[in-house]
């Protein structure tokens, strides 16, 4: 049985990601580091309260088998750049790294579709050298979820975005073949798909965009 760690449990995926955890024979310790109580019981549940600042001392000693990483803030909660940056660049990095000082094999992670280094845009960019810094930490599966528009009830108002996926449920039909990576996906779906892909890690890294996702739930 594994012992896998969470982090953005507190966020649509990341809660999804927790619950399958959770409900899974396979994990006999399912850890989340969040910064505040999420007010949660289950027998396997592990939570250490904690942030980006002190995560190295907070998961010290802490061995797992896997690591799950959903992190990540909006332009709106997080106008200032440089902290943004730390919140969807550095802390998925140090998290992926400590983990894989602390024993894990395999790390799995939400990323963006259109991640790209090389962007000129700020987020695609910034997503990009996210995979990038995870993937140089060299674990032996580094597996990258890739979603488009993320479907789901989120528990703050983003009015804009609630329009955006009412406007995707119309088109996804339309995304076929090639097209099919910017279908809207539903959070828990991506969820489902993160924990079911590591029932089988077959690859050293592996980017999963919508068509690879849905097909992990069939």
């Amino acid at each position: 049985m594994k012992k896998a760690i969470v982090y953005g449990a507190s966020g649509l995926v990341g809660s999804y990601i927790l619950e399958n955890l959770l409900n899974n024979a396979n994990y006999e310790q399912v850890i989340i580091v969040v910064r505040r109580d999420l007010n949660i019981q289950h027998s396997k549940l592990k939570m250490l309260i904690g942030d980006f600042n002190t995560l190295s001392k907070v998961i010290e000693g802490i061995q797992v088998d896997e690591v799950f990483i959903a992190l990540g803030t909006t332009q709106k909660k997080t106008p200032d750049k440089k902290l943004y940056y730390q919140i969807d660049h550095d802390y998925p990095i140090l998290a992926a790294k400590l983990a894989k000082e602390n024993g894990a094999k395999a790390v799995f992670l939400v990323s963006a579709l259109g991640a790209n280094a090389k962007s000129s845009i700020f987020y695609t960019k910034l997503k990009g050298e996210t995979e990038q810094g995870i993937i140089s930490l060299n674990l032996e599966h580094t597996y990258i979820f890739r979603p488009s528009m993320i479907l789901g009830d989120r528990k703050e108002s983003r009015p804009m975005e609630k329009v955006f996926i009412g406007i995707f449920k119309w088109i996804n039909p339309i995304f076929m073949g090639s097209l099919s990576k910017y279908k809207g996906i539903e959070a828990e779906d991506i969820a489902k798909a993160m924990v079911k892909s590591a029932e089988r890690l077959d690859q050293k890294v592996k980017i999963l965009h919508w068509e690879e996702m849905t097909t992990l739930l069939k």
